[in-house]
């Protein structure tokens, strides 16, 4: 990379500068007497714990059977997604709201949520983890669309979210996807928003990587302009660091979130849209919204109905 400029190193000097402030206000905060600010994030006590479905069988579900014989359910996910799918680097524990999610969905396939082995999968490899059998089910802002459906199945959705942009608090220039020409922007790799910068904003210049947390290391350093991803993923990052990025403009698509499954295994795909269903009309759905992504200021939306398309 370029050496950078004297005014834009004292600026990433001072971001920098900023970011260890609030990491340190954070351990103050987890360490501090009581009526300390709380550690943004969910907090392990206020999480809901999820009756797990007794006596439960799906036999006709080769995966189910698997994860019946090996005692566990082992799942996809994201670890770089705040209040959505983030893992901790001391503790190993992810939280979020996918995180709660996959949790639901163990319990009513019969597993107990706290025997999950989650395992991180990064967007472009989703496809083939599910193929190999890498992993039962997948939860990580994982958008259905017709091209995915060829690859694997999808219960769900269980939320829609909406394409949008992150940039640094001070940027003027960009209020929305209009005003991206010429300017660098920044999605993961083989993820949908990226597909949809390159297809719908060529103007743009696009860059990937496979995480999201690089992109925004990158925005913070003045690497590039803005990142693109489902608002819900920026809104989390933004929720972090309020003084540093900020989210701008109405979401300019519809991203309805499934949970990715073996595309055959239809059994385990219908199991896991009754238990959707179920874990939003029983109030499981809203609470894990509330203690997760809720704490980015955004209420609970109505959830999206569930598309039970037929089997092939």
């Amino acid at each position: 990379m370029d050496a950078l400029k004297p005014a834009r190193a004292s600026a990433v000097r001072t971001i920098a500068a900023a970011l260890a402030l609030i990491a340190v206000t954070l351990l103050a905060a987890a360490c501090g007497k009581e009526g300390s600010p709380p550690v943004k994030g969910p907090q392990p006590e206020q999480l809901p714990h999820y009756q797990v479905a007794q006596d439960f069988e799906l036999p006709d579900s080769p995966t189910w059977r698997k994860a019946r014989a090996r005692g566990h359910l082992v799942v996809g996910v994201k670890e770089d997604q705040p209040f959505l799918g983030e893992k901790d680097p001391a503790t190993g524990a992810y939280t979020g709201f996918d995180i709660e999610i996959a949790k639901m969905m163990s319990a009513s396939l019969g597993f107990d949520p706290d025997t999950i082995r989650f395992v991180t999968i990064a967007s472009a490899n989703r496809e083939t983890a599910l193929q190999n059998g890498q992993i039962d089910y997948y939860v990580g802002t994982y958008t259905i669309n017709d091209l995915r459906k060829r690859q694997v199945g999808f219960a769900g959705p269980y939320y829609m979210a909406g394409q949008s942009l992150l940039v640094r608090a001070d940027e003027e220039d960009i209020k929305g996807p209009q005003d991206l020409a010429g300017k660098t922007v920044c999605s993961a790799s083989g993820s949908t928003p990226y597909q949809r910068l390159q297809r719908e904003f060529p103007e743009a210049e696009a860059v990937s990587y496979d995480n999201y947390s690089i992109c925004v290391d990158n925005l913070l350093t003045l690497q590039v302009d803005a990142v693109t991803t489902d608002d819900t993923i920026l809104l989390g990052y933004a929720a972090k660091v309020p003084d540093e990025l900020k989210v701008v403009g109405k979401p300019f698509s519809q991203e309805p979130y499934g949970i990715g499954v073996p595309r055959n295994d239809n059994a385990l795909r219908f199991a896991l849209d009754d238990a959707i269903e179920e874990r939003e009309a029983d109030g499981d759905w809203k609470k894990a919204y509330d203690v997760t992504l809720g704490l980015s200021g955004e209420p609970a939306p109505k959830p999206p109905p569930v598309d039970r398309y037929p089997a092939d």
